[in-house]
């Protein structure tokens, strides 16, 4: 009897963690995988490029949203979620990461009692001043299956009570999309387009809203920026949010050097290119903490907190405050590689999306 598998994606982060589910599907004739793209994201850059460029096929449904409050969007989710598995009931949903789409999904279909798998299960910051940190509490609080990317993941779950027969240690779908698309990443010309040389420039990222929502942290972003820009070049994929900030705020003037390279957001292959050969990253993100730990290159993230301990523990990531003396120091350390070196952490192999699929066969079984 074939069981139903129905997907739910809602943005670029994402899209990253599900390239290979499909083909891996396949190898089980008894599942049927269909894949649903709530919307929460879908302008080109930042969500339709990554279809076209890391062959996903086209979503079986796209829900259109009207761009309204966080809340609205949320409501919106749910209600055409409701919509469709009233008409088309999978067996299980399956959910990536933190974002309000993961949350929207899981909770209408715990309603209506259909089991929830959770993809980058257990990671906590501890901090619930951030909206994903809520969005993975409440969506392990409502799934069924846990897979987790690390083993503070499997700890954290135990610890608030999660069956352990229940908890797969399945290791990064992240890092599952970087080893495929390895050959594809080298093919980029993103560097010779920027006039980039290899190990010779800094990657910054920063989106968070506890970073550049507020005109005394933004500014000291950018102040930052321009500094490491004294002694490397710097190139800046400015986040929509970002660049709406500075412009609000007035600090554009702060990246007006030759040495900081502005761009647009970029697609999955010529980011992971620049991000391959930096020297160093300075970011805010979650994902990119992951990526560099892989390729071994520097990262120093600014953030009270991390969800991904394994980065800082094991890998080439290191935490920081927004204090542009300390990070200076550690950005010094980069430049001078005297900075430490880390490793792969277990199960980041490539073959994650293989024991996913391979554990939702038994799990319906």
């Amino acid at each position: 009897m074939t069981k139903k598998v129905l997907v739910c994606v809602g943005t670029r982060p994402n899209l990253i963690k599900i390239t290979r589910l499909k083909e891996c599907f396949a190898k089980y004739p008894s599942l049927q995988f269909k894949l649903l793209h709530t919307g929460q994201h879908f302008d080109y850059k930042m969500s339709k490029v990554f279809f076209e460029e890391l062959g996903i096929p086209s979503p079986d449904v796209l829900f259109e949203l009207q761009r309204e409050s966080q809340i609205s969007v949320v409501s919106q989710i749910m209600l055409q979620f409701e919509k469709e598995i009233i008409s088309d009931r999978p067996d299980l949903i399956v959910v990536p990461g933190d974002v309000d789409s993961t949350f929207a999904c899981a909770f209408v279909a715990s309603r209506y009692k259909i089991p929830v798998a959770h993809i980058e299960s257990g990671l906590r910051s501890f901090d619930k001043n951030m909206p994903e940190e809520i969005n993975r509490i409440l969506v392990d609080n409502i799934a069924d299956l846990f897979f987790t990317t690390e083993k503070s993941g499997n700890e954290n779950l135990l610890r608030e009570g999660k069956s352990r027969n229940d908890i797969v240690f399945t290791g990064n779908t992240m890092i599952d999309s970087l080893i495929k698309f390895q050959p594809n990443i080298e093919n980029s010309s993103m560097l010779e387009k920027l006039n980039l040389v290899k190990g010779n420039y800094f990657t910054a990222t920063f989106h968070r809203p506890s970073n550049v929502d507020y005109e005394k942290n933004l500014k000291a972003i950018f102040k930052l920026i321009n500094n490491i820009s004294k002694n490397t070049k710097v190139i800046f994929p400015i986040h929509p949010r970002t660049l709406k900030n500075a412009e609000h705020f007035g600090f554009n003037h702060l990246l007006e050097c030759d040495n900081i390279v502005i761009c647009d957001p970029l697609g999955y292959l010529d980011f992971m290119k620049i991000i391959k050969y930096s020297k160093g990253v300075i970011t805010d993100s979650g994902g990119i903490q992951e990526e560099t730990t892989f390729l071994g290159v520097p990262c120093l993230t600014i953030r009270d907190n991390t969800e991904r301990p394994v980065t800082v523990e094991v890998g080439t990531n290191t935490l920081l405050p927004l204090d542009e003396e300390e990070i200076m120091l550690y950005v010094n350390q980069i430049l001078m590689r005297t900075y430490k070196t880390g490793r792969i952490p277990e199960k980041w192999d490539g073959r994650s999306s293989e024991r996913i699929v391979e554990a939702i066969y038994k799990f319906l079984a």
